[in-house]
């Protein structure tokens, strides 16, 4: 579709405007989820509450517990047209908390953003009914740990969709920041116990595995590149002191800028895993989590268009690439991106708090953090409407994001060679 400038801007007041008529409501569905933090996948109250949310609103089809007990899915629009192709554009919620801190990441907020960004474009488009537009409201779980938006990739939720929108709350605001490829591993060591003073030579000592597994990683790091990133705990260490550990457990974090290099730093981490095994007797069980966490893909169409109705909101865009590109955290939504175009925002919410603090927590609870919030909606919401009304954008947008996903094929073959060559290195 396409439409006269001043068309596109009338549209864009009425979704600026349906999202202040909102506002109450929306703060009010926040502060619930806020109130009633809830672990990956257990959230429960939070499910229900969306998806009454959406069915009280009339006009959605809403399906709960979507692919997942605890994921839903929200349609609005016609999933056909004789106008042409019909695009769908995604807003995606989290709603997931922290264990012992709640919702320290502000998740809360993160379904509050895409709950009003899906209105305010619905209440735009409403009165062009035969337009080509659907609007598709997910629910992600799980994004603290698991990985939500990756089972429902695996089961097929994002398919057809032409592009995806999500905000995250930080303490700036900022076009995007480093996201990186990551995955979690378990390690296990299995010895024998004994008493510690009396017989100690009869044990096989699995503190002494996880000690040197430990060490060992920490010496890895001085031929790490530096944009890798290892970093764990001893979950763990043995039952008393005057007996030998029989069982040791450790988690370790992996990550690389990029997918592509994660098999290079795994393969590096587990020899060090595996050689703590090997010099203390102890067995040991090196278990990588169900789901990686991929790099994040850019659009450099989708970032100008956000910063330019960013910027005309009020928004104050951190732009500074060196900077934006040292804040390297890790989320599911990077795999979507290896499926779906999107864009991943961060927003300030009215605080100088550092995510995962217990500060963070009470700043997504407070009052003021509503404005940036509904801010950052508008944003979203103003930016889908530039694409569905200039479909020269859209297309940029899907060639850049073929481009982005060629860019990293060509980066998996060539370090999957050196990730084979290197399998053979120290053969006699």
């Amino acid at each position: 579709m396409s439409g006269s400038t001043e068309n596109l801007q009338q549209l864009k007041e009425g979704a600026k405007r349906c999202i202040d008529l909102a506002q109450d409501k929306l703060h009010a569905l926040s502060l619930d989820i806020w109130s009633c933090p809830e672990l990956a996948y257990q959230e429960i109250h939070a499910h229900d509450r969306l998806v009454d949310f959406f069915t009280r609103e009339g006009g959605w089809e809403v399906e709960a517990h979507y692919k997942l007990d605890t994921a839903f899915r929200a349609l609005w629009g016609s999933e056909s047209s004789q106008k042409g192709p019909v695009v769908r554009v995604g807003f995606l919620c989290e709603y997931d908390a922290l264990p012992g801190i709640g919702h320290a990441c502000g998740h809360n907020l993160i379904a509050e953003v895409g709950v009003a960004a899906a209105l305010g474009l619905r209440g735009a488009l409403q009165d062009n009914p035969q337009l080509p537009v659907q609007v598709v409201v997910l629910g992600t779980p799980a994004e603290e740990d698991g990985g939500g938006k990756i089972d429902l990739l695996q089961e097929g939720a994002f398919d057809g969709l032409d592009v995806v929108f999500m905000a995250h709350p930080s303490k700036e605001d900022a076009v995007y920041l480093s996201c990186v490829a990551e995955h979690d591993v378990t390690i296990r060591y299995h010895g024998k116990a004994s008493h510690a003073s009396a017989y100690p030579w009869e044990g096989v000592n699995a503190l002494d595995a996880a000690v040197l597994c430990y060490n060992n990683l920490s010496v890895l790091r001085q031929q790490m590149k530096p944009t890798w990133r290892v970093h764990g705990i001893i979950k763990h260490g043995g039952l008393k002191p005057n007996i030998i550990p029989a069982y040791t457990e450790l988690e370790y974090y992996l990550r690389t800028p990029s997918r592509a290099e994660l098999p290079l730093l795994k393969q590096k981490a587990e020899g060090c895993f595996r050689a703590a095994a090997v010099a203390t007797g102890c067995q040991v069980q090196v278990e990588f989590a169900k789901n990686r966490f991929d790099n994040m893909l850019r659009i450099p169409t989708l970032e100008q268009l956000f910063q330019a109705n960013g910027t005309a909101l009020g928004m104050n865009l951190n732009v500074d690439e060196e900077v934006l590109a040292n804040e390297s955290g890790s989320t599911d939504f990077g795999n979507v991106t290896f499926k779906v175009p999107g864009i991943h925002p961060y927003f300030y919410i009215g605080s100088d708090a550092l995510n995962h603090t217990e500060e963070y927590t009470e700043a997504a609870g407070d009052k003021r953090a509503q404005f940036y919030t509904l801010r950052i909606a508008k944003a979203l919401a103003l930016t889908a409407l530039d694409l569905l009304m200039n479909p020269k954008q859209l297309e940029c947008v899907r060639l850049e994001f073929t481009q982005a996903k060629d860019r990293e094929t060509e980066k998996e073959r060539s370090l999957l060679a050196a990730l084979t060559v290197g399998a053979g290195a120290g053969s006699s």
